[in-house]
């Protein structure tokens, strides 16, 4: 367990050297732009032989409707399985991040994290299309290998708002032979989202705060999570501070700012913020909510879920005015009208805790002060204004002393 806790922290630690801070020494112009989207617009049709470009500029080219599909990333099985094509996923990721899906008898091609694609597993099925997310441009040697198997992969458009998820269910609805399906949903996505703005238009908008670790990242005006916040009558803390895309936020700005809600992903146990934080409006009157980090996360239909939640919520007597409106809408869609807010809000509220802990008798803190003084060790100084990663180390370096020093810790725990 102590391991376990460690390695999260190596993670974050990692994250911290890449993202910069907003309100400590960084403006938001120094964090690097998403890339240019060059997938071609479209209108969704279901006409084979059929041609389109992705988010590599990479034509690719379906012969005849495709009967099996795989779905790289937990992202891209939601949204397959959202418009109605799961029938056709005969491969995906099945794991945590996909438990909500019925992944029944379908192959998992994801390695023991739940996430990695292996390459292997997808070439065994030989599937007609791969459907692939942004991410996968990390790794263009996995695509190429998939490619010189003989299987189309198409690479999805980064999705920065809820538009660009829109278009994603429809392409994803051409690449599955699954277009009505595609376009339902997107129906039935723009009109839950109408009824919800129209409600909102003259009510006041308190401010929130996304946190989605404690280094204080939070998504700004260029990401769907955004547009998800501002969809359910929040104003966004982020863009307050001038932030676009995914970057860390400093406490110092969040109390100033003082925002009445704080939301954070469910794979917390706890709203992930500074001491300083505690003392805002959010943190004192309890309005602090934790929601479905698999729906709030992943580009898909079921944003829309998340944003009805939120709803209910924060404005709890615009959602009981609408709740008929939109569960008619549900049915007019035939979606399952059985999500509801406790489906994506595991937690509203918040308690300080101002006793101290009851000591358990494990050693926790020796383990790791032990590991503080390996750090300091390998660095050759004991600096106590030093912190991770060691000043004048690359990425590199940094993950190796960070690795050795789990190597030790990991043989202390056996």
């Amino acid at each position: 367990m102590q391991y376990g806790r460690v390695l999260l922290v190596v993670a974050l630690l990692i994250v911290a050297t890449t993202v910069p801070v907003v309100g400590a020494g960084a403006s938001p112009s120094a964090a690097a732009d998403p890339a240019p989207s060059v997938a071609q617009s479209i209108d969704a049709t279901c006409e084979y032989p059929l041609e389109r470009t992705d988010a590599r500029g990479e034509t690719i080219s379906l012969e005849a409707e495709p009967d099996e599909v795989v779905t790289l990333y937990p992202g891209d099985a939601q949204l397959a399985f959202q418009i109605g094509a799961e029938d056709r996923v005969v491969g995906m990721p099945v794991g945590q991040y996909t438990d909500g899906l019925e992944a029944g008898d379908r192959t998992d091609i994801s390695a023991d994290d739940g996430v990695t694609p292996v390459a292997e597993e997808i070439v065994a099925l030989d599937p007609d299309v791969v459907l692939a997310a942004n991410v996968a441009l990390t790794d263009e040697d996995f695509i190429e290998q998939l490619e010189d198997a003989g299987i189309a992969v198409y690479v999805l458009d980064t999705a920065t708002s809820v538009d660009d998820v829109r278009e994603n269910v429809e392409v994803a609805g051409e690449l599955t032979g699954t277009c009505d399906g595609a376009e339902e949903t997107v129906a039935w996505m723009d009109d839950r989202l109408a009824v919800i703005e129209d409600a909102l238009e003259d009510v006041d908008e308190p401010l929130a705060y996304y946190v989605s670790d404690d280094e204080g990242t939070t998504p700004g005006t260029e990401t769907f999570q955004h547009d998800v916040l501002t969809s359910a009558g929040l104003e966004n803390v982020a863009e307050r501070a001038g932030i676009d895309d995914w970057q860390t936020i400093s406490a110092e700005v969040v109390v100033e700012e003082d925002p009445d809600w704080i939301v954070y992903p469910d794979w917390i146990d706890e709203p992930p913020v500074e001491e300083g934080i505690e003392a805002t409006t959010a943190m004192e009157d309890g309005n602090v909510v934790s929601v479905d980090d698999n729906a709030m996360s992943q580009p898909a239909p079921e944003i829309v879920h998340v944003v009805t939640a939120l709803l209910e919520t924060v404005h709890p007597d615009v959602y009981a005015d609408l709740e008929a409106d939109l569960d008619s809408i549900d049915e007019r869609y035939d979606v399952d009208t059985e999500v509801g807010t406790e489906d994506v809000i595991s937690d509203v509220g918040y308690e300080t805790d101002d006793e101290p802990s009851a000591d358990d008798g494990s050693d926790s803190s020796d383990d790791a002060q032990d590991a503080t003084d390996e750090a300091e060790a390998l660095d050759g100084e004991d600096d106590d204004e030093g912190a991770f990663p060691v000043p004048g180390f690359g990425i590199v370096a940094t993950v190796i002393v960070l690795c050795s020093i789990l190597a030790v810790y990991g043989l202390r725990s056996e």
